[in-house]
Formats: C-alpha cells, structure tokens, sequence
C-alpha cells in the first residue's frame, strides 16, 4: 500500500509513476495571497482544484514527469470602475513537465508550450494552485454594468457641451464650396 500524497510535500515523480490523482476544496480564506487580493471579502467562498500525474516513455532512460491542473474560484474583487466589490470567477488549466533541476526548466521554458518546472521530492501543490489562480486574475476587474452611478467631472460635463454645440465640419466645407449668388 503506497502512502498518501501531500499537496503542501508532494513527490512529483512518484505521483506520476503511481498515476497520482488529488483534490480539494478549500475557503478563499486558507489561501492568503488571494485573500489578500479580496481585501477580505468572499472568505467562505471556494477554491476547487484537481491534479492528476502522469508519467510518459516509463522505459525511457529520463520518462517525461507530467502534472495536469484544473483550478477554479470565485474571488470577491474591487471594481476599477465604481470601486464596489465585484465577483470575478477564476480557473486555469493548466500542463506542466518536469525535469531534472532548475537550469534545465529555464532552458527548456522558453521553447515550450507548456509549463517546465524542476522535480522536487516535496514540492507545493497548493502554492502552484495559489500561483496560477493569482496570474489568472484581471488586470483591471469591473462589473459588465456597474450597480452605481458613475459620478462625471466638471470637465465631462463642458466637454459634451461644446461637442453639443460644435458644427459637423463637412457641414461647414459644404457651404464653403457652395456657389456664391
């Protein structure tokens, strides 16, 4: 009987020789980094996520060590356009390889489509989770239709003003080229 495997120290080789599967369902709140995106909010709210191993060419001298990552939430974020808070739902799929050691994973990198990391004998699953949920965000989350209205400034206002009382330029060019009587 093979131990059970940890997200926080997991062997990733051993998880993909034993065609390892995890997952979880855990609050907002036990992921701090995206707790701290929240400003608070949405702390019961959930992060699921699945990870399955794999390990491909088995006979092979070095097999390919391959991680599959499906991870979704909903994160209680702030609107850049009405600063109220807004619901943004999260999820990532995610390939990762792993190799050896780390300057082989930035070499391979570059030139890969999927994800390279380095083996590790204790690696952090629910960190990569955190990690790729965090890269997932918006750059700037709002509402498709903000709950409040948008207060104009003074220079709004005199703009559609003037833009009210500007005359159609080809208005104008017509009449220029117009006969003269």
């Amino acid at each position: 009987m093979s131990k059970p495997f940890d997200p926080h120290r997991l062997d990733v080789k051993r998880f993909a020789e034993q065609a390892g599967r995890l997952e979880s369902s855990e609050a907002v709140a036990a992921y701090p980094r995206l707790m701290a995106e929240t400003q608070g909010r949405g702390r019961d709210n959930r992060v699921e996520w699945q990870a399955r191993g794999e390990l491909r060419n088995p006979s092979h001298l070095q097999p390919g060590v391959w991680l599959f990552l499906h991870a979704a939430t909903r994160l209680e974020l702030v609107c850049q356009r009405c600063l109220q808070p807004v619901a943004v739902d999260v999820a990532v799929d995610r390939t990762f390889r792993f190799v050896p050691d780390e300057a082989t994973a930035a070499q391979q990198d570059e030139h890969c489509e999927e994800d390279v990391l380095a083996e590790s004998r204790s690696f952090d699953l629910a960190q990569l989770v955190e990690d790729e949920l965090l890269m997932d965000l918006p750059l700037a989350p709002r509402h498709d239709a903000c709950p409040v209205t948008l207060p104009t400034s003074a220079g709004e206002e005199e703009l559609a003003a003037v833009q009210e009382v500007r005359e159609n330029p080809f208005e104008i060019l017509g009449r220029l080229k117009a006969p003269k009587h």
